[in-house]
């Protein structure tokens, strides 16, 4: 029989997945109080929530959000990292605090992005993808090389075409 503090957390956990782009699942067994603290404010400052839950509560709210299942990602004492900007910014940031710190306690366990689950060992592929930024950095830089060498060889031709008149201008 579900109490009410439960119901508040399924439907608290729920409205995250609902909202989130990127959803990061670790095993945090091992963790002091104060890494944990510490994470949480690493996290906080890139707009991700990271909120510490039972896994049955979790897998409840993820079914009631419309994800798949996430029996096979879920391990240990579970925390959830939710992104809502940036799909993968919650993992690379865990990623780098788990370098960072040299945390062997602290493992992501897995993913969901797009409403597709992906388990451990696709994680760090996931996580060295470039990030919004960067693809719109490129993609503009891509556009920009053929008007930038267009420009240069005008630029060059009308160059070398002032030369040749300033020299014909000298010989008469």
């Amino acid at each position: 029989m579900p109490n009410e503090k439960k119901l508040q957390t399924v439907e608290q956990i729920a409205d995250r997945f609902r909202r989130a782009k990127g959803v990061f699942f670790t095993n945090y067994k091992g963790m002091t109080v104060e890494q944990i603290n510490s994470l949480r404010r690493e996290l906080y400052s890139a707009k991700v929530d990271y909120k510490v839950a039972k896994k049955t509560l979790s897998k409840i709210a993820c079914e009631q959000a419309g994800y798949p299942s996430i029996e096979l990602i879920v391990a240990g004492q579970m925390g959830i990292a939710f992104g809502y900007d940036d799909p993968i910014v919650p993992g690379k940031i865990l990623s780098e605090f788990i370098k960072k710190n040299k945390l062997e306690n602290l493992s992501i366990t897995g993913c969901i992005l797009e409403r597709q689950v992906y388990p451990a060992t696709q994680v760090d592929a996931i996580i060295n993808l470039p990030s919004r930024n960067e693809l719109i950095a490129k993609l503009a830089g891509t556009l920009a090389a053929p008007m930038s060498k267009l420009v240069c060889t005008l630029r060059t031709s009308l160059s070398q075409l002032a030369c040749l008149l300033k020299s014909l201008s000298g010989k008469k």
